[in-house]
């Protein structure tokens, strides 16, 4: 332990252990003191106070967090639209008692929103918190939504991104509170009995959607009261402290009284990156020369390993639009005995992805432009598709109004086959086609870091328009007058959302230049006239098959995917899971609560 502070410490007769603990401290006070601005700044929205060193002795107080009385704040139900770069997380959904390698993105919100103290969960778990210091550690296994009117819309994959995810949730408000009138249905209220929304103990009912509403109407405050301006800055106050490659984007003050996050959703939207070629060819004749649009009886076209026949791809993207049964499309989860496969898509296409306007478009906009002289930048020359000077970057784009597990990065899968020339746009309407093939072929699916779940669209039905109806507040939106000025207030400037996304974009932008001049480097070294006029006599009979990510794969003599081996009809993989003792203990589990709910309202 460090020797007790005097004012003239004499450093020469301390121990080696003492000297070490004393720079330990110095080093953890000058960290306290870079961050002092940014955690005065939030304080007021997060309730986060440091705790000042105890006079006459060497120990700096960890901070702690004030605890709150939810009773004596308002609340509101809003949704929360936020993107994030999966490849560091083990995807979205959390499971208690599930300790995933990687942290999860729901994860990362829920601590985010406890730690802004946003959320009051009915109970903490004390594996999760150590009293008065916050949470321990980096990681949370235990998350309690319970009371918090919480929902999700999309729940991707591990290493999947998401560029509009949206959650709805019961947050604190900062709208000024009113003591109630002493009445009857007041003192009920207090203990417990009924018309609490958020509480701090389990053994409170939770709110009802007629309580639900008096809360969101704030009754008791003041008519000049404003629920954007002078509201919580939910936006920055969590952009402060999510990590980086996770952003909330925006909030929705109003969402429908029955909003549900993923109920609610009628349309969600996905993109699928990949590049033109798909993987590094092989100059001259050693490649893997194939003969593509065959099927398409027109003249044959020589394509080397490594290039996407982009044309094929389109064709076939034509027969995902409209109602099908997608069985062989997907991964069935037998846990939870879906039998209904039909998904209706609206839109599916393959884009390509302009590298004139993509990514950081924006800089060309006459607001972005160094100077107001230099004349906007056009490039009258188009792109050539069929002879890139460059690798070209292109979207599969997929709006659908629902999907099932795994479904799109099986559509991409077969698209990449089609577009490789191993398949036809045909295996499509094939595979389509559950009466005639209702047992799944054993294909791989896509590789998971290229997809993105692009945007959650609540449109209102009863208007017939396709169109987001939430009435989003976005980062540096003008309604929001009274931010904070702590970091991540507003969309541009000094430590704004733009900002922080400019670090990430440049940080990957510069790998990828140094990784490119590096390939160049080596392609240009050495023996460049090597390059053969006739094929070699012995051909390896092993073809890379691309299926997303990085490279192609070697797997041998490629077998068509209605030559594969076939999984069991969707019947009898549901009939052998229910059969099972988990899937029997977890119906009876369900049977006891749905019983115990039925007694308590029965009560009531």
């Amino acid at each position: 332990m460090a020797q007790p502070l005097t004012e003239s410490p004499n450093y020469a007769k301390w121990s080696t252990t003492s000297l070490i603990n004393r720079i330990t401290e110095l080093e953890s006070q000058l960290r306290d003191q870079k961050n002092q601005t940014t955690t005065q700044a939030i304080s007021s929205a997060t309730n986060v106070l440091p705790i000042p060193a105890v006079p006459g002795t060497n120990e700096l107080e960890p901070k702690i967090y004030r605890d709150i009385d939810p009773s004596k704040y308002h609340t509101r139900h809003i949704a929360l639209k936020f993107a994030y770069l999966g490849q560091r997380y083990n995807g979205f959904e959390h499971t208690n008692g599930n300790k995933t390698p990687l942290p999860t993105i729901e994860e990362e919100i829920w601590k985010a929103l406890r730690q802004a103290r946003f959320i009051f969960p009915a109970s903490l778990m004390e594996d999760d918190v150590v009293p008065g210091r916050g949470f321990k550690g980096s990681r949370v296994y235990t998350l309690d939504w319970e009371d918090c009117q919480y929902s999700k819309c999309g729940r991707t994959d591990k290493g999947v991104s998401a560029f509009g995810q949206v959650i709805g949730v019961r947050v604190r408000s900062a709208r000024p509170k009113r003591e109630p009138k002493t009445t009857a249905s007041s003192v009920e209220t207090a203990t417990g009995t009924k018309g609490v929304s958020i509480n701090s103990t389990k053994n409170i009912t939770p709110p009802q959607s007629a309580d639900i509403k008096e809360s969101d109407a704030g009754d008791e405050v003041d008519d000049n009261w404003d629920d954007i301006r002078d509201e919580l800055p939910y936006v920055q106050a969590l952009n402060n402290i999510l990590p980086p490659d996770i952003r909330v984007l925006a909030w929705c003050p109003h969402p429908p009284a029955d909003f549900d996050a993923r109920f609610s959703c009628r349309e969600r939207q996905y993109r699928y990156f990949f590049t033109q070629p798909a993987f590094s060819p092989t100059p001259g004749n050693l490649g893997f020369i194939r003969s593509a649009a065959q099927h398409r009886g027109i003249a044959k076209k020589k394509l080397r390993e490594g290039w996407l026949d982009i044309e094929a791809m389109r064709e076939a993207c034509k027969y995902f639009v409209g109602t099908h049964d997608f069985r062989n499309f997907c991964k069935v989860d037998t846990s939870k005995q879906i039998t209904n496969f039909k998904r209706f898509i609206y839109h599916a296409s393959i884009d390509l992805v302009d590298p004139r306007c993509h990514p950081l478009g924006h800089l060309g906009t006459p607001e972005f432009r160094p100077s107001q002289d230099i004349a906007e930048f056009k490039d009258e020359k188009s792109i050539n598709e069929d002879s890139p000077s460059t690798p070209l970057v292109y979207t599969f784009t997929l709006h659908g109004s629902a999907f099932l597990w795994h479904q799109v990065r099986h559509m991409v899968a077969v698209l990449f086959l089609i577009g490789q020339g191993v398949e036809s746009p045909s295996i499509i309407p094939e595979l389509l086609d559950v009466s005639k093939n209702p047992r799944k072929p054993t294909y791989d699916m896509a590789s998971d870091a290229p997809l993105v779940l692009w945007d959650c669209v609540f449109s209102d039905q009863q208007s017939g328009s396709r169109e987001d109806a939430l009435q989003w507040v976005y980062c540096g939106d003008p309604r929001q007058s009274n931010p904070s000025p702590g970091k991540g207030d507003n969309k541009f400037g000094p430590l704004g959302l733009v900002d922080n996304l400019w670090s990430l974009w440049s940080q990957r932008k510069m790998d990828e230049i140094l990784a490119g001049a590096l390939m160049d480097l080596v392609v240009s070294q050495g023996e460049t006239n090597f390059i053969q006029n006739e094929p070699p006599k012995k051909t390896s009979k092993s073809q890379k098959i691309f299926n997303g990510g990085n490279e192609g794969k070697l797997g041998g003599v490629y077998v068509p995917i209605m030559q594969k081996p076939k999984t069991d009809t969707v019947e009898v993989q549901n009939a052998r899971y229910s059969s099972t003792a988990k899937y029997i203990a977890f119906q009876e589990r369900k049977a006891a609560k749905l019983k115990e709910q039925d007694q308590e309202n029965g009560s009531e």
